[in-house]
């Protein structure tokens, strides 16, 4: 087919240009919204992100990047980025990136560690770590400085900050058992527990910080006395046996107990960190204070075996001190080895005692008022003996009283210190009269008196053979004979032999007998005048007027 002829006198006109229109589709409203949403979060996380800071630990248990939280009072405040090795690969260093509301955790003094499970003098702690996984706790300070570097404690600290209540300093001799977390107790009740322990400044002793809750922390006193509450105090004196102890967990972990004198009235709050000496047991952290101590000297010729530094120095019966020393020392004269005590005394633990005494003195040089005072004393019969304590342990202590009937001795006034003239214990006075009863019964002619005896002892076995060859064999035929005999008296005495019925007779004819007599006496004992008349015949009117008796009476009288 041909193609049609165009006209050539028609021209082209401009074309009509029409424009499409731009469509949306809703297809593509999702990425745009999740665009906008990622876009706001960014912006968000950008404008809430707070402080980066790292934290070293000595270990990386329990720790997971971009997984593991760092929370306070269970709030998250952040969590770990980054965990990595420290220059010198001795620790870890973990990136957490804060929120920006956390700001007030770099502090200076801001404390990190991690909570896992642990099993300690507290009991098990961080259990709900078991599913959750191992967190970073932190603990806000209050420094006003700032720091982006800290290093992780590797136990949590026994308070935080924020909790109320007052740190007191106590000082001991040495820690025991004690430690940190160990319980602080009033009145067997916690309400604190040790926070921090070292050595003292002077190495001599050890410091101990102590935590007291609030309220509680308003019964510790100016006068309070701190004691060790650790284990199980068991002590065996005259007053028998005794046990003491605050709670079970006290006896595992230790504990430090304290508690107000009743003697003081004046009770005083005690300031923030007062120090204070921590005793050894309740007993001596409750007795009045002891005062100025003295150094006393005695020497002692005797074995005391069973004294130790620690034992008691009484006198009259009341503690006094303690021994502090025990040396042996050389006499060249007597060529023998003495025994040297050293003891301290507390002159003030005699009360009212003490007090007259200073009075006594008067006042001037406290050292030669006290040898005047001691020369008097041993004037009048003051001595030092070692006695036993107790029977069982045979432990001693020294007693100081004043003994009738010894001999005087010089007392040097000048010495320094001071020494006590002793004199031999009870129990030594027991030996020296055992040791003498033994000498005594040594001298006895011992041979001789066993000789004598075996002699005897001879004798005796003789007469016993011919008591038992002889007078037994005829002593058991004289107890044959008297059993015959008796059985023979049994057979006579039959209920049917003629001889206990002529008995029998006897016996009746006895009975009657007896009653004629008591007839007649009794009549003779109303008529007494027929003992010179005769007896007078029943119908007789002399009868009557004799006796004044009715005939009645003369028969029933004389009626057998």
């Amino acid at each position: 087919m041909s193609e049609p002829i165009a006209d050539p006198s028609r021209t082209p006109g401009n074309p009509d240009v029409r424009r499409r229109r731009f469509n949306v589709s809703l297809v593509w409203l999702v990425p745009i919204v999740a665009a906008v949403i990622g876009l706001s979060m960014v912006v968000h996380n950008s404008l809430s992100a707070g402080p980066r800071i790292t934290v070293s630990f000595e270990t990386a248990e329990g720790l997971e990047a971009n997984k593991t939280q760092v929370k306070y009072k269970n709030v998250v405040i952040g969590q770990v980025t980054a965990i990595a090795l420290s220059e010198d690969r001795n620790r870890v260093v973990a990136t957490i990136e804060l929120k920006d509301s956390a700001k007030s955790f770099t502090t200076e003094d801001s404390r990190f560690w991690v909570v896992r499970p642990r099993i300690g003098a507290q009991g098990i702690s961080g259990v709900d770590t078991l599913l959750s996984g191992a967190f970073i706790s932190a603990d806000p300070g209050a420094s006003k400085e700032t720091r982006g570097d800290f290093r992780g404690l590797e136990i949590p600290p026994p308070i935080t900050y924020g909790q109320r209540g007052k740190r007191f300093s106590l000082h001991a001799d040495d820690l025991g058992s004690l430690d940190i977390g160990s319980p602080v107790y009033y009145r067997r009740i916690q309400v604190g527990q040790v926070v921090q322990v070292g050595l003292s400044q002077d190495g001599k002793g050890v410091d101990i910080e102590v935590f007291v809750n609030s309220p509680n922390d308003e019964f510790v006193t100016t006068n309070t006395r701190f004691w060790n509450a650790s284990g199980v105090d068991i002590s065996l004196g005259a007053d028998g046996l005794k046990v003491n102890t605050q709670s079970v967990s006290s006896i595992v972990s230790g504990g430090v107990a304290f508690v107000e004198p009743k003697y003081n009235p004046d009770q005083k709050q005690a300031a923030e960190m007062t120090k204070f000496d921590l005793f050894a047991d309740q007993q001596s952290a409750l007795a009045p204070p002891d005062g100025t101590p003295r150094y006393i000297r005695m020497r002692f010729d005797q074995s005391l075996r069973g004294l130790t530094v620690g034992s008691q120095v009484e006198f009259l019966g009341v503690n006094l001190g303690r021994v502090v020393s025990i040396d042996l020392d050389y006499d060249a004269k007597t060529q023998t080895f003495p025994t040297m005590v050293g003891a301290v005394i507390f002159p003030d633990r005699l009360g009212k005692a003490n007090d007259k005494l200073a009075e006594i003195a008067g006042k001037g040089n406290e050292d030669a008022q006290a040898a005047k005072m001691l020369s008097e004393f041993v004037k009048h019969g003051l001595r030092a003996q070692a006695r036993t304590g107790n029977l069982l342990t045979g432990q001693l202590y020294i007693s100081l009283a004043f003994l009738p009937k010894v001999a005087p001795v010089n007392f040097d006034m000048s010495a320094r210190p001071l020494e006590i003239p002793t004199a031999p214990g009870s129990f030594d006075k027991l030996q020296e009269q055992l040791q003498a009863m033994v000498d005594k019964i040594s001298k006895l002619p011992i041979e001789q008196i066993a000789d004598n005896l075996n002699g005897s002892l001879g004798e005796m076995r003789k007469t016993l053979n011919r008591f038992n060859g002889q007078v037994l064999p005829e002593l058991a035929d004289t107890m044959a004979q008297t059993r015959k005999t008796m059985a023979a008296a049994a057979d006579t005495l039959g209920e049917d032999s003629p001889q206990r019925q002529q008995i029998g007779q006897a016996m009746d004819e006895v009975q009657r007998t007896v009653r004629s007599v008591r007839v007649l006496t009794d009549y003779l004992g109303r008529h007494p005048e027929s003992l010179i008349r005769g007896r007078v015949s029943e119908g007789s009117p002399d009868a009557y007027r004799s006796s004044g008796s009715s005939s009645r009476d003369i028969q029933s009288e004389t009626k057998p």
